[in-house]
């Protein structure tokens, strides 16, 4: 592993002299090459990282949203304002610094399973966030900024769903994101080029996901799912919060109902992340037929598990558990958790506080909507299986085991699903 590495710095000698005048460098690139084949492909994909290993204390702090935007802020300090290319660099560069971090400290057994996914996704809405003011600065300069024919109107944001609502984001998670905004459809930008608010509001969706999406020498920022936003990929990229709050209201399946158990604004305007939670809330509160909403989710679960779980082998063929469709698994607890948010939040509020799973387990805990050894269980399986999750992602190995592991998980998820989702 190490040796993939080198090879990728044979004509970059400034590497091999690091490496050489740095012992304990070098020791620590030894280590985690050892301990995980992902880190070795990562180095030496962007051999500029090891720079990053040079400092072992900032190496091994855990930095704060606070700090990671500052640090984000510094690197961008170094770039010309409006040098685009360049700024995209250093955005895909820290992000990679910052994932590098993660993965020492993860690998060398300094950081759990849950604060891992918290530090990914920290990174994450720290990139968000800066995307957003970038996007927003290139387009206003051009167009100027929506109005309502009298001020400005900058209610914009961006609502993380999945992985990245729940907090839960791994090294390679794509990002499932909603772009929602608050001005009058018919207004315009106060710029001497003007155009519509809408049409603004959809060039600065389409350019975030540029920035998100494109592929450049230092790699792609984060993969941009967009399915989710109101009828799908057939839908506006962009919404209003009025056309969003509708369709939520009046058209939207169940499915969807249980996505926006998971979603939160990520970045942007904090007047309007106010209002959509609060048509969240009102969405997620409604009183629903407890028979039938069972069926829904139900039905939902086994056409996922139809399509997506592992197939019956062949004979000889060695069998696999998929840790997050197969029965038993990730997908099961999740659906559990949206099922019990979706049939109680109307008399429960509490379930609507968070958006991670295992609060979630723990506010229907406290509310005695499901038993706590029920909820105590969920939780471990939950952590037990997510933790081989994020170990075969640092082994670059496929989300699959043997099934002969995590069997005392499974049957515990199982029997729970039995009681809670077909009694």
């Amino acid at each position: 592993r190490v040796l993939v590495l080198i090879e990728a710095v044979l004509r970059r000698s400034v590497y091999l002299v690091l490496l050489q005048e740095n012992p304990s460098t070098l020791r620590l690139v030894v280590d985690l090459c050892a301990a995980s084949p992902w880190f070795a492909d990562f180095l030496a994909r962007q051999p500029s990282l090891l720079d990053e290993l040079l400092d072992v204390t900032s190496l091994f702090t855990v930095p704060t949203p606070r700090l990671l935007a500052q640090e984000l802020q510094q690197r961008l300090l170094r770039v010309p304002e409006e040098d685009v290319e360049q700024t995209m660099e250093a955005l895909r560069h820290f992000k990679q610094a910052s994932a590098l971090r993660v993965a020492a400290q993860e690998v060398t057994g300094k950081l759990p399973l849950m604060q891992v996914s918290d530090q990914l996704t920290f990174t994450a809405e720290v990139v968000l966030q800066q995307v957003l003011r970038l996007a927003w600065h290139e387009l206003g300069q051009r167009h100027g900024e929506p109005c309502d024919g009298q001020k400005p109107c900058t209610d914009f944001i961006i609502v993380g769903y999945g992985k990245m609502g729940g907090w839960e984001l791994s090294y390679g998670s794509d990002l499932d994101l909603v772009f929602i905004y608050d001005a009058p459809f018919d207004g315009m930008t106060n710029g001497d080029k003007s155009i519509a608010n809408s049409v603004f509001f959809t060039r600065l969706g389409q350019r975030i996901i540029s920035y998100l999406n494109t592929v450049t020498a230092a790699g792609q920022l984060y993969e941009v799912d967009m399915r989710l936003r109101p009828d799908g990929a057939k839908g506006l990229l962009v919404s209003t919060l009025s056309a969003f709050a509708r369709y939520q209201q009046e058209q939207a399946w169940t499915w969807e109902h249980q996505a926006l158990v998971r979603a939160r604004p990520i970045a942007g305007s904090k007047a309007l992340s106010e209002r959509f939670n609060h048509v969240r809330r009102q969405v997620l509160a409604q009183s629903r037929p407890l028979d039938t909403l069972r069926q829904e989710v139900v039905a939902m679960r086994e056409k996922m598990r139809a399509s997506l779980a592992s197939k019956p082998r062949q004979r000889g063929e060695v069998e696999y558990f998929h840790l997050k469709q197969d029965l038993g698994g990730i997908v099961d607890i999740e659906f559990m958790v949206q099922f019990g948010v979706l049939a109680y939040a109307y008399q429960e509020q509490d379930l609507l506080t968070y958006t991670d799973n295992i609060r979630i387990l723990d506010a229907l805990r406290e509310a005695g909507l499901m038993g706590a050894n029920a909820t105590r269980i969920l939780a471990d399986c939950y952590r037990a299986i997510r933790a081989v999750e994020h170990r075969q992602a640092l082994q670059n190995q496929a989300g699959q085991v043997a099934t002969d592991e995590l069997q005392e998980q499974r049957q515990q998820v199982r029997a729970i699903w039995q009681d809670f989702m077909l009694s």
